[in-house]
Order: structure tokens, then sequence, then C-alpha cells
């Protein structure tokens, strides 16, 4: 990488809070297809936290430091760490929800810093999980989230279903965890309270751990609600959220954009406008449970 810099070649940052590579390919062949040929004339730097949220910071000072052209980020705490590294290098959020509210933007259609790039959308997505949640299961009273409880992005999403099922008379059980260890123990806990169905709040932590979170949520016959179809793929019963994988994608344009002279300030933080809602039938046979047909007859995929 001294040699790629001595060369005067492009070097972008990649700050992930967790490890997700297979969004980050959407990024790289995006890149691709706009000219940017990898190790010739664009260097990418990779700094993924992997859930451990106490390297991010460092990891953004590291980018800082190697005087990187622009900084694209994955997940809401990378997108704050990299703008407490830096107020002037562009950065460019592949993932990320309250911008505003956390101070990344004036507002979503002028950000005004030098923070711009997509919008995973906040309040409305939790409550139409919980929505699609209740009419799987319009008897349910007792619901658990599964949650990082370190990471900050993860936070407004909890507050969200905290409202919506008091709003539904609906007992909520908070299951925020630290790290991955303490899995079995969060799931023993849902089972000794008798929660009915597991909501997950997708997350640097959780997305590496979607496989093993989608066997003990079968264990402990509790049907489980998530973001990224990636979670129902890996065995979760139902999801419902835009295509992550996109926003990488677009994540790539918009940071062409600023390479060739626009300012992030200027640059709209762009919203999903498509959503897809996919339910796994093989986990709901495992688990025992019906799902009604006017909810099939909805999704946009079914895993058989």
């Amino acid at each position: 990488m001294r040699d790629a810099r001595a060369q005067k070649k492009l070097v972008i940052g990649l700050l992930d809070a967790g490890n997700r590579p297979e969004w980050w390919l959407g990024f790289r062949q995006q890149m691709r297809e706009l000219g940017y040929i990898e190790g010739k004339t664009v260097f990418f730097e990779e700094r993924f936290a992997s859930g451990k949220a106490d390297l991010l910071a460092a990891y953004a000072r590291e980018l800082v430091q190697r005087d990187v052209a622009l900084i694209v980020t994955a997940g809401t705490s990378a997108a704050l760490e990299a703008k407490r590294a830096s107020a002037k290098i562009p950065i460019v959020m592949a993932t990320g929800a309250d911008h505003v509210s956390l101070g990344l933007a004036v507002s979503l259609s002028r950000p005004g810093r030098n923070v711009t790039g997509n919008s995973t959308v906040g309040s409305e997505l939790t409550a139409k999980r919980f929505a699609l949640l209740r009419e799987m299961f319009p008897k349910m009273t007792r619901l658990a989230v599964l949650w990082h409880s370190e990471n900050i992005g993860s936070m407004p999403a909890v507050r969200d279903l905290e409202a919506v099922a008091r709003s539904s008379k609906v007992t909520l059980q908070n299951l925020g965890i630290a790290s991955a260890a303490e899995l079995p123990q969060a799931f023993a806990a849902a089972a000794q309270e008798r929660a009915e169905a597991l909501f997950v709040v997708a997350g640097p932590l959780t997305f590496p751990e979607r496989k093993r979170i989608a066997e003990l949520a079968i264990k402990h016959r509790l049907p489980t609600m998530h973001g990224p179809g990636e979670y129902v793929e890996a065995g979760g019963l139902a999801s419902y959220s835009p295509n992550y994988r996109d926003f990488f994608r677009r994540a790539a344009i918009t940071a062409d954009k600023i390479l060739k002279g626009a300012k992030p300030g200027e640059l709209p933080i762009e919203e999903p406008t498509k959503f897809d809602f996919t339910i796994n039938l093989k986990t709901a046979k495992a688990l025992g449970v019906t799902i009604p047909k006017a909810v099939l007859l909805r999704a946009d995929r079914v895993i058989e």
C-alpha cells in the first residue's frame, strides 16, 4: 500500500462496523463497472470491526491518517466514527439510519456536511416488521427482541419496537447482548419468560451469527422476524427490508460522483423505494407453525 500511495494512486477506505464481504462485493463490482480497476487505478483499505465497537474509532483514525480520498461506511456507528475522525474527508454511507438525529446530516435532501450516501430507514421499517409478525401470529402477546447492546445504530430500532409493542399491548422482553457468547443465555431467558416470537435487530454482531441465531430459534421454538433477507437464507423465519447489496452498489455510484468533483454536503441521502418480504417455509415446518395464506401470498420470496 505504501507503493500505491507513492505513485499517487487513488486510495479509498472501507469501514464496516461488522464484517460483510458479501455486501462489499457489490460495491467493488460497481466500482469496476464505473472504470476503477482494483490494484491498478484504485486501492481499497479495509477496516472491518466484526461487531467489536471498541475497534471502530481506531480504525477510522487509521484511515484518516492514511489520507484516503474518501471513506465508505457500513453501519451507522461506522459513519459516526468516521465523522468524528474527520470533518473534511468525504464519507459515503452504504448503510445507516437516523442521520439527522445523530448529527451526520442537516437534512436528507441537503446533508450540508461531509457525509452522504444511503438511508436504510428506521421507524417505519420497525413498525412494518412488527405488523407482519402480528399478522403471522395474531395471538402473540409476548415478544423478545435480540440486539447488539453496544451498537448505537441498533438503539433506535429497539426504542421504536418498544413503542409499537406498547401500543399493541404486547409485552416486550429486552435481550441486549454485548457478544456472541451471550446468545445461548439470551435464548434461555426468552424461553424462561415464555416469549412467543423473536425480533432480531440487524447489526454488525448479529449478521455473522445469523445461522447460529436461526438454529437456536428453532431449538427454542421461536419464530423470528429479521431485516436483511440473508438472515432468512440462513434459516430465520421471515424478513422485510430493502436490498442491502443494492445499497453498496449505489454507494459506489455516489463515491464516483464525489471523486469527480461533487460535494457530499450537496448530494441527497437516498432512501430505498423497494422492499422485499421473505418467508422460509422450511423453517416454519421445523418450528411447527403455519403461516396464514393471506400473508404467504404477499411474500416476494418464499424459501421451500
